[in-house]
This record gives C-alpha cells, sequence and structure tokens, in this order.
C-alpha cells in the first residue's frame, strides 16, 4: 500500500493550495487528511467516503478546505482556500479500511498513513 501526498508550499495568508493523495495497493472506505503543526499533535482535517463522496470536516477548516476525490485516478484531493498562518503545518494523507466518514477523528484509528507535506503559510 502507498499514498503518495504532494502540493505542500509556500503561501501567503488568503491564498490557496492544493494537496494531491495518490493511493495504490488496494481499495479504501475512507481517505482523509491530518495535520501536524510543530510542536503540537497530529490533528484531522477532513475525510471522504471512497464510495458515496461523503466528506466530514474537522470545524477548524469547515468551510475553507474542500476534500474531494477521482476514482480514476485513486487520488484524494484537498482544496485549501482562504489559509491562515495557523493552518501551517506537515499535512499527511491517510487511508483507512473500516471507518465511517463521519468518524474519522483520532490518528491512532487510521490503518495506513503517506508521508507529509509541509504547507507553511506566511503572515
Amino acid at each position: 500500500v502507498q499514498l503518495q501526498a504532494s502540493g505542500g508550499g509556500l503561501v501567503q495568508a488568503g491564498g490557496s493550495l492544493r494537496l494531491s493523495c495518490a493511493a495504490s495497493g488496494r481499495t479504501f472506505s475512507t481517505m482523509g487528511w491530518f495535520r501536524q503543526a510543530p510542536g503540537k499533535e497530529r490533528e484531522f482535517a477532513a475525510a471522504i467516503s471512497w464510495s458515496f463522496g461523503s466528506t466530514y470536516y474537522a470545524d477548524s477548516v469547515k468551510g475553507r478546505f474542500t476534500i474531494s476525490r477521482d476514482n480514476a485516478k485513486n487520488t484524494v484531493y484537498l482544496h485549501m482556500n482562504s489559509l491562515k498562518p495557523e493552518d501551517t503545518a506537515l499535512y499527511y494523507c491517510a487511508a483507512d479500511r473500516t471507518l465511517y466518514v463521519t468518524t474519522w477523528g483520532d490518528p491512532r484509528s487510521v490503518d495506513y498513513w503517506g508521508q507529509g507535506t509541509l504547507v507553511t503559510v506566511s503572515s
């Protein structure tokens, strides 16, 4: 199983970025993104159901971030708008075989992880 994340970078506050996560090796029930800021614990950001496209967001990103998927490409995207300096973090793609999308939250519950991609938002 491989989850290949990409798309991080440096952006000014108010700007946008799109992260991508290409999955291979098996199918998943749900995929999503966590993030970890320096000195902080890893926190949930967004998740999507692979079959139905249902989505779930952390309150901190709701209304600014949108998660989507491309089934043909086995890829999940995180569209991040109105970025704030507090969004600065290492963003991790994750996938799970059985979790329902609305039960995403605890990183210990997730089966598979990709490498992180760094998002830096300058003020």
